[in-house]
This record gives structure tokens, C-alpha cells and sequence, in this order.
């Protein structure tokens, strides 16, 4: 069968603070700029999922959307909509918040988990102009 890959789109609103524990605030500020103001700053994230496999002969899937989409919902959108990243995410501690850090973080929560499909990708779009991409590597 070939093999195809799907993409699911989810979103989440969330907050941080950029910085280094290691930085004082001057330096923090001259690192992260604006990103590391104290009191957090927020934004409107867009996630993409992208998984491979072969196409089911039965469903004419590679993985149901649905399943795709409640997984990732379950493991990762619950935990980070409308939180601080820095205090509220558990499987975030310890890790300064960008968008590099998440996306690394967000695979590690989904690979593993998905039946039937590899998981290719991880693209976090932090703003319309900012998007980083994960692949496991």
C-alpha cells in the first residue's frame, strides 16, 4: 500500500516569560528582549501534526483525523491552552519556553502513542511569521 502523510491542525492560547535562571535581568533582557518582560507576554500558537503511514485498504486512512486530533488534544492542547508555560505545564519544567523547547517537548508527548502511523513532524507556528519545525531528530 503506499504510504501517505496527514496533517492536523490545533491551536492553543498561551502565555510565557523567555529567560535563563542563570541570566540576571539585564542580560535576560538583552537575550530575549521584549519575550522576557516578568510578567509574560502571550500568544495565539498553531500547532501541526504530521504523521506517515500506509493507507488502510478497509477505511482508505492512514489514521483517522479524529484520533489524531482527540490524541493530541488529550496529551498536549489540554495541558497548554490557556496556561503559563513557565509555572503551569508540568512536562515543561525546567525548560525555557520557546517555541524550539515546546515543539521538542510536544513530540516527546506524542510519539509512542500512535497506532498504525509514524510521527513525522511537529510544526509550531508562535506568531503568522514565526514557525518551528520538529522531526525527531
Amino acid at each position: 500500500m503506499p504510504k501517505v502523510r496527514v496533517t492536523r491542525r490545533l491551536h492553543f492560547a498561551a502565555a510565557h516569560r523567555l529567560c535563563n535562571a542563570a541570566f540576571d535581568d539585564a542580560q535576560n533582557r538583552a537575550v530575549f528582549g521584549a519575550c522576557s518582560n516578568p510578567n509574560g507576554h502571550g500568544h495565539n500558537y498553531q500547532l501541526e501534526v504530521t504523521v506517515e503511514g500506509e493507507v488502510d485498504p478497509t477505511t482508505g486512512f492512514v489514521l483517522d483525523v479524529k484520533r489524531l486530533r482527540d490524541l493530541v488534544s488529550d496529551l498536549v492542547i489540554q495541558d497548554l491552552d490557556h496556561a503559563n508555560l513557565n509555572v503551569d505545564v508540568g512536562w515543561l519544567d525546567g525548560v525555557n519556553p520557546t517555541a524550539e523547547n515546546v515543539a521538542v517537548r510536544i513530540w516527546h508527548r506524542i510519539d509512542g502513542h500512535l497506532e498504525g502511523a509514524r510521527l513525522v513532524s511537529v510544526r509550531l507556528w508562535e506568531t503568522e511569521r514565526n514557525l518551528v519545525e520538529y522531526r525527531g531528530e
